[in-house]
């Protein structure tokens, strides 16, 4: 029931941040064509539901000569590759913005998982454990409100696996506006590494408390 609602929301939402955003798009056209050479957006396959294969679209933030279908986390001094635009568009998770069009096309939906690269297995095999590849993946979603790019992929899938669980209005709606604390916040974007201990005693606690009020029938707690 509620998938179809989801549904009706994303096109609603989608189509409204298209009209809405028209001027801020073609401005950043302009800037990023002016910064560096190459095409405006960049598409990179990604993992949808079920495990399909797509192209999301993003404002390019990376120089032409990257590596491609890597995470940036993985490259080798990231820095080097990423334009002076492009660290701006990054700062303020304005290069997601095209993926308002993999919305609209549904390919994606505004709440879920972060679609993950196509050769990303050992994270599409963790979200395997908690059935979080057989919905539809997200602009943005719970791991991403609670860490980002800080979260080893063991973490990241857990949480992910706790949207699946209790995926629904109350939810959704606490992912979307908790995404415009993180990006002002610029909370849990790190370019070129993860931190993982002080985030995963940090969920220990957190998950052990909450299997303790599924057990007492308690409500869900936020992070």
């Amino acid at each position: 029931m509620y998938s179809s609602c989801k549904r009706f929301i994303d096109i609603i939402l989608s189509i409204t941040g298209l009209i809405v955003l028209a001027p801020l798009f073609i401005l950043l056209m302009l800037l990023i064509k002016l910064d560096s050479k190459g095409p405006i957006l960049f598409k990179q396959r990604r993992v949808g539901i079920h495990k399909t294969h797509f192209d999301i679209l993003k404002f390019r933030t990376m120089k032409i000569d990257t590596p491609k279908d890597m995470p940036t986390h993985l490259l080798k001094d990231p820095e080097q590759y990423i334009t002076r635009m492009g660290k701006f568009l990054r700062k303020t998770s304005l290069d997601e913005l095209p993926q308002i069009i993999n919305i609209l096309k549904g390919e994606m939906s505004v709440i879920g998982p972060r679609p993950a690269l196509w050769n990303q297995y050992d994270l599409i095999a963790e979200r395997d454990k908690y059935g979080a590849n057989d919905i539809p993946v997200g602009l943005t979603g719970w791991a991403q409100i609670n860490g980002r790019d800080e979260l080893p992929i063991e973490l990241k899938a857990g949480f992910d696996g706790e949207y699946v669980d209790n995926m629904g209005p109350k939810l959704d709606v606490i992912c979307f506006l908790g995404t415009f604390t993180a990006v002002l916040r610029r909370k849990g974007v790190i370019e070129g590494g993860t931190g993982m201990i002080g985030k995963m005693l940090e969920y220990e606690e957190k998950k052990a408390r909450r299997e303790e009020q599924k057990k007492r029938g308690e409500g869900y707690e936020k992070a």
